[in-house]
């Protein structure tokens, strides 16, 4: 499990899946060992489809930022 500075937490309502650079996203195609910063700007959560903004760290700087979510819809 990668440090909590490493993971990232998808802040829509009702979601908060964690992103873990250690696990990758097997649906999204992305192999472990790659970090957030790293993933395609296309990038969506594989649990509500929000975007990269949509995401925060779980520990360190930007942690308590507040955040844009931006949806795919359709």
């Amino acid at each position: 499990m990668s440090a909590p500075e490493e993971m990232y937490q998808c802040q829509t309502s009702n979601c908060g899946y964690i992103y873990d650079p250690d696990r990758g996203d097997r649906k999204g195609k992305i192999s472990p060992g790659t970090s957030f910063a790293d993933l395609p700007e296309d990038w969506r959560c594989p649990v509500c489809g929000g975007s990269k903004k949509c995401f925060r760290p779980l520990a360190g700087p930007g942690s308590t930022k507040e955040v844009e979510c931006e949806l795919k819809t359709g």
